[in-house]
């Protein structure tokens, strides 16, 4: 087994994990380019509903991510994956058996009910070594941006040939896709990651929203995915004014995210360059705003909406990407699972206030009030960025500790602290491991001795 590079476990871990998140991720995706084209028949219709329609799986989720992964820490990984799973396809067939607007709301609600994102996450990190997880995690990540891309090509092609109860229907058959990969292809862990790596503590909780980097970062994630889902309630109804086929959309969006995505690389290469990447967040909200200016300033143009798809995918993208790795980086050492479902939860919530803001703006004020709407909030974000911090470029491990008790463990991390390299070091007596945040000439093995000569 190289250290360098992933094992074969690890290998199938990731994809299969991935592909599993990327299902789910698709079936909640694909209905935000076509919902307000294809629900028009329902019953109870209106932008609002609409609105409501599109975030409503952001409420539930934001409720339950956190206690959905503490289960998981009790009962077991698999069974709140594949138990998520089967709660999001009967959520699915609820919406597709659905005939007024306001069943669909319920089945996109239960849909969320099936809240899997921490559980996955940690089973992800319970299978793989520690300095192989963030490549995993990578992986996973990457499949989730993925899907998203899919999801715009396919969610308007089935929409077009199967309708909307069609579409839901083949989200329920991507889920139940899902439990089958988690039964014959995920490996069954036999021991757990440390939960500060992987699962939020709900006690630590109030320590993270002290923490002015981190709020930022989770205000930025709330602010990003409300103006996301508020943008796709106006969106594919500006297109379709412009002269713009709803059965066509797919031809704009697939190819204005694949182009985005590398728009956003050299925004990444500069930033990691010269070491700054606040200054590439903010061109990053500049982009946002400008193509939110646009899709205000020029709503019956298709030309113009077109050259606003791409700004706007490539401010999201660049931020969608660069925001889990800046909350790793800012959060307290040993408290990477506490931060990230914080983190998880403002994401979820903004898709939710999105949805209901963008039906609310749609109905009053039309799809310019929109956009408008969504300027304002991507300035509020824009103020806030201002006091953010260049993260330091460090190097996250965790390393077995066999600790006998607390002036043991005090001690031990009093020593880690002093080796050359070590920026934070915790040691925790209930987990039984070493935190440690160091800079790029750390060497590991200064660590290991330490530990080794306590045992």
């Amino acid at each position: 087994m190289s250290a360098s590079g992933l094992s074969g476990t690890e290998k199938k871990v990731a994809f299969s994990l991935a592909s599993v998140f990327g299902l789910r991720m698709m079936g909640l995706f694909m209905i935000m380019p076509v919902f307000a084209l294809y629900g028009q028949h329902l019953e109870g219709f209106s932008p609002l509903w609409v609105g409501i329609a599109i975030g409503a799986y952001g409420l539930t989720q934001a409720v339950l991510q956190i206690p959905m992964g503490i289960l998981s820490d009790r009962i077991g990984r698999k069974p709140v994956i594949m138990g998520g799973l089967l709660v999001f396809a009967l959520g699915s067939v609820v919406a597709a058996m659905a005939d007024t607007i306001y069943g669909v709301v319920a089945g996109r609600a239960l849909q969320g009910m099936g809240a899997i994102a921490a559980a996955v996450l940690a089973l992800a990190a319970d299978l793989s070594r520690d300095e192989q997880r963030t490549k995993v995690m990578a992986i996973i990540g990457m499949c989730i941006g993925f899907s998203f891309a899919l999801s715009l090509l396919l969610g308007p092609v089935v929409a077009q040939h199967m309708g909307l109860s069609g579409l839901f229907g083949l989200t329920a058959g991507l889920a139940l896709l899902g439990i089958v990969i988690v039964q014959l292809l995920v490996p069954n862990p036999v021991s757990h990651a440390p939960k500060g790596d992987t699962l939020a503590a709900p006690a630590r909780i109030v320590q993270m929203l002290k923490n002015p980097q981190l709020v930022r970062l989770d205000a930025g994630i709330f602010i990003l995915h409300l103006v996301l889902t508020a943008v796709f309630v106006a969106l594919p109804l500006d297109l379709v004014d412009a002269g713009f086929a709803k059965e066509q959309h797919w031809k704009l969006y697939f190819p204005a995210f694949i182009g985005a995505f590398f728009l956003m690389v050299p925004l990444i290469i500069i930033g990691v360059k010269r070491r700054n990447a606040k200054g590439m967040f903010q061109l990053a909200l500049v982009i946002l705003l400008v193509s939110l200016g646009l899709m205000a300033a020029f709503s019956h143009s298709l030309v113009w909406l077109s050259v606003a798809v791409v700004l706007f995918f490539t401010g999201f993208n660049y931020l969608e990407a660069s925001l889990p790795s800046l909350i790793a980086k800012f959060c307290p050492v040993g408290e990477k699972g506490t931060a990230m479902g914080v983190y998880s939860t403002s994401q979820f919530l903004g898709a939710f206030c999105g949805g209901l803001i963008g039906g609310v703006a749609y109905q009053w004020l039309g799809a310019t009030g929109v956009f408008l709407a969504a300027m304002v909030l991507m300035l509020v974000w824009l103020l806030l960025s201002l006091g953010m911090q260049n993260p330091v470029l460090l190097k996250s491990y965790t390393l077995e500790a066999q600790v006998a008790g607390k002036e043991q463990a005090r001690a031990m991390a009093e020593q880690l602290s002093k080796l050359d390299g070590v920026a934070e070091a915790i040691v925790v007596l209930e987990e039984k491991v070493a935190y440690l945040k160091v800079d790029e000439h750390f060497d590991l093995r200064q660590a290991r001795a330490v530990l080794g000569s306590a045992n």
